[in-house]
Formats: structure tokens, C-alpha cells, sequence
């Protein structure tokens, strides 16, 4: 486990880091933002400083990107477009040295990453360099890296890989659950800590029935068995609300569609992916959707990003 808080030095920014696994983080350059002393400065012709707390509008988004390397221009595009104060990206599927930290950077966005060879893999991409940056579950030994979080803008922010569970008789299902458990028990002392926590990511699980396109045909399989709900129950038992059902929302609303048969443009798809909010800021939660476009691309992730803004 490894903790890393990034504190101002003569010079620039640096980390203080308590090592025992590693953790990466990446500053902007010139035409982005990067902190200074609890502001942020927007390095550019017209350079300017914005305090934190002078945040009015948080947008937050999830992506389960399925491949960075694969995915990096079309993520680069979205930031250009939606321009998000955060988002969080799982299954980067690269080691952090192949991590792309200056085409982020050019973007204008820092990065604190924990990559892991062809599976896994965490970031959160964000406008004001992160602080206080944690990689995986404190007290849960895991070599899988699916778990970071971090402090950007006064909200903190968790992003999540949770398991798939692979199949109901697997060992990856009792490792499903397990993991579960030990999320949700640090997830509740997070809470305790951190007023304002949003917990972004891929949960690898559909709440409820009108989530699944045809809930018949997903009987028995993960994603949806009354063991993975009922451990998605108890974290909203902690107190956190889904954003996304937080508003009117169309039928049908999924985030996740196989590539086979052509699942996407049948809309055979389940909503797994999933921004929970602690009441502080789900009382102040304006919007919540899925962007689809994204899942139109060539060479399309099969998972679409969830958007959630917050009035701060």
C-alpha cells in the first residue's frame, strides 16, 4: 500500500510518498492548470488563479476505456469536448511505464495512474493536480490494481475496477464478493472522513432488473446474482446515493454492450458502471447521463462514460 500527498516545493511540485507499492502521478504543463500553495494557476498567455473553493460546477465522469493505448485518442477527443474537472479510467491494460503522462499532459490534465500488464489498471485524469493519493484498499493485500483515489478540487474521489466474477462456481466469484467486502467496509470509513466522496468506476454490477436488457436471459450469471446486488445494497446502505437515479431517466439506460451480436446497436447492454455519491454532494447532484457516443466509434471501448455534475 502506498500513500502519496503532493506538496509544494522551490520549483515546482513534488510528492512525498510512503512506498511499499508503487503509485504514479503526472502534473500538466504550460496551458493547463497545476497547483500553488492551495490555488489553482492556469498557465497560459493570460495567466490567472482559482482558488478551490471558487469551484462552482464539478463535472465528474467514469470510463472503463478498455485499453488505454487503444483508446487514447478518442479519450483525448471526449476531454477536448466535455472538457470534465475529473475522470476516472479503468482497464488501462499497461504497465505504468508505457503510461501516455505527456499526451495527458498537452491535454491539459494531470494524472495519478496504478497501471498492471493486459489487465486492470486505474487513473484519475483531472484539471487540479491531485493530493492525498492512495493506491488500492488500505489492510486488503491485492496484486490487482483496481483501486486509487485522490483529493482534486475539495471533493474526494475514489475510482474502482471491481471484479467481473467470471461465473457463479469460480474462485473469481468468491474473490468478487471478498473484494466487495472489504471495498465496502473501507468505503465506510471513507464516508466518515470525507464528507464529500464520489466513488466512480466499473462496478461489475447491475443494481436492479430494469438495468439488464432481458433480466430471463442474465439469470445465474454474474453481473446480476442476489449476492453482487445485495453488496451493491449495502454500500448505498452506508449512505451513498446513485447519481444516475438520482433524475428521470430513459428505459433502457445501459452502460456496457458485448461486442458480439451486435449487442450496441440492439441495445442488449446492462448498466455496470456507476457514480455514487455521498449525501453532501448528492443533495447538490444537478445532472447524471451516459454518453453513447463514444460507444459509436471505430474500435469503440464496450463500455460508455457515466457524467455526473455537482454544484459545490
Amino acid at each position: 500500500m502506498e500513500t502519496a500527498g503532493l506538496m509544494r516545493a522551490k520549483g515546482g511540485i513534488r510528492a512525498g510518498i510512503n512506498l511499499a507499492s508503487r503509485i504514479n502521478w503526472a502534473p500538466p504543463v504550460a496551458g493547463a492548470r497545476s497547483a500553488n500553495a492551495g490555488s489553482v494557476v492556469l498557465l497560459a498567455s493570460n495567466t490567472i488563479n482559482l482558488q478551490y473553493n471558487e469551484i462552482k460546477l464539478m463535472r465528474i465522469a467514469s470510463w472503463n476505456v478498455n485499453s488505454l493505448k487503444v483508446r487514447l485518442p478518442q479519450i483525448l477527443d471526449w476531454l477536448a469536448r466535455h472538457q470534465p474537472d475529473a475522470l476516472c479510467l479503468q482497464e488501462l491494460k499497461l504497465e505504468d511505464a508505457n503510461f501516455p503522462q505527456a499526451e495527458l499532459q498537452a491535454a491539459g490534465y494531470a494524472a495519478a495512474f496504478s497501471g498492471q500488464k493486459t489487465y486492470n489498471g486505474v487513473a484519475i485524469l483531472s484539471r487540479v493536480p491531485a493530493a492525498n493519493v492512495l493506491c488500492g484498499i488500505p489492510a486488503y493485500e491485492d496484486p490487482q490494481r483496481r483501486v486509487i483515489s485522490a483529493d482534486i478540487g475539495g471533493v474526494r474521489l475514489v475510482c474502482a475496477y471491481v471484479p467481473n466474477g467470471q461465473s457463479l462456481n469460480s474462485d473469481k466469484y468468491r474473490y468478487k464478493l471478498d473484494w466487495l467486502a472489504a471495498f465496502g467496509a473501507w468505503l465506510e470509513r471513507e464516508l466518515a472522513a470525507h464528507p464529500r466522496l464520489a466513488v466512480l468506476g466499473d462496478y461489475n454490477i447491475a443494481p436492479e432488473d430494469r438495468d439488464v436488457h432481458d433480466p430471463k436471459a442474465w439469470e445465474g450469471q454474474v453481473l446480476v446474482s442476489p449476492q453482487e446486488r445485495a453488496a451493491f445494497r449495502r454500500l448505498i446502505a452506508l449512505g451513498f446515493k446513485d447519481s444516475f437515479r438520482l433524475f428521470e431517466q430513459a428505459e433502457k439506460s445501459y452502460t456496457w454492450w458485448d461486442y458480439r451480436m451486435n449487442g450496441f446497436k440492439r441495445n442488449l447492454g446492462l448498466r455496470i458502471d456507476h457514480i455514487l455519491l455521498s449525501p453532501s454532494l448528492a443533495a447538490n447532484c444537478s445532472a447524471c447521463s451516459i454518453d453513447l457516443e463514444p460507444r459509436r466509434n471505430e474500435r469503440p471501448s464496450d463500455h460508455a462514460p457515466v457524467v455526473a455534475e455537482i454544484n459545490l
